[in-house]
């Protein structure tokens, strides 16, 4: 019995301490906003890296979403003769929910997974202990950026993904199905509000936050949570960092919109 509450109480301080961690590395990434060296140029990289090189696999996952609400939405509303109603039901959807968590699930397996990768394998060659003993804050010349750019890549992806979602919503149900392209479009004018879009902006920078912070937690402290060294740490740390952040962005879609609804 002793033997079992002992591995409770060390677990229980480990968790701590692990959350404990978590928090001053947040606290020392965004003190680092207004502090030198200058994070003009390499912030602009990663909002190309984040930003442009995610702009297919956005386009093209928006598309088959807003295809698939259009098809699953004129079936199910065609049952109550509401099928004037698609171009709501698909801009709602897409808008409030799908828009911002599914473009942050893509930004998070192509981009934070290369980001933990990255900062792991600095880590393990120990260039991170280099910038330190050159008196350089590894946490502003690393991760700031990358915060940054991701604030601003991510609201502007996950418009983007809106508008294709919408469009390819409007290719199925007017093109495919024949509902009237008036009533689709008039429906998105009248039933998107302000408090929509807004929303969805929120999500997307709620999301950027828990994508850098967690993927460059697990890559800056790679080997230290999984008990690997080695190559095999920057793996574990990589394929921990995916999963926590997948599901960090669907806890928080579901935080946020019980807050904003």
């Amino acid at each position: 019995m002793i033997h079992w509450i002992r591995k409770l109480g060390a677990f229980a301080i480990e968790q701590v301490a692990f959350l404990g961690r978590c928090g001053l590395f947040l606290w020392l990434v965004l003190r680092g906003i207004g502090r030198p060296p200058g994070k003009t140029w390499f912030v602009l990289q990663q909002i190309r890296f984040v930003g442009s090189k995610s702009l297919f696999v956005i386009g093209f996952t928006a598309a088959f979403t807003g295809m698939v609400l259009g098809l699953q939405g004129f079936y199910t509303l065609s049952k109550f003769g509401s099928e004037g109603l698609l171009g709501s039901a698909v801009a709602l959807s897409i808008i409030r929910e799908l828009g911002p968590v599914l473009s942050a699930l893509m930004v998070t397996g192509r981009a934070g997974s290369a980001m933990c990768a990255e900062i792991g394998i600095m880590r393990i060659d120990e260039q991170i202990d280099a910038l330190e003993c050159m008196a350089v804050d590894p946490h502003s010349y690393l991760v700031t950026p990358r915060l940054l750019a991701c604030l601003i890549a991510l609201p502007l992806l996950t418009s983007f993904f809106d508008v294709v979602g919408m469009v390819g919503g409007y290719l199925v149900g007017v093109e495919l199905l024949g509902v009237n392209p008036g009533s689709y479009l008039d429906g998105i004018h009248s039933s998107v509000e302000w408090e929509d879009v807004f929303m969805g902006f929120v999500k997307s920078l709620v999301f950027s936050v828990l994508i850098i912070w967690i993927c460059t937690y697990k890559g800056y402290f790679a080997g230290y949570d999984e008990g690997a060294y080695g190559p095999e740490q920057v793996s574990r740390a990589t394929t921990n960092a995916v999963v926590l952040a997948s599901v960090a962005i669907l806890v928080s879609d579901y935080v946020v919109t019980s807050i904003l609804i």
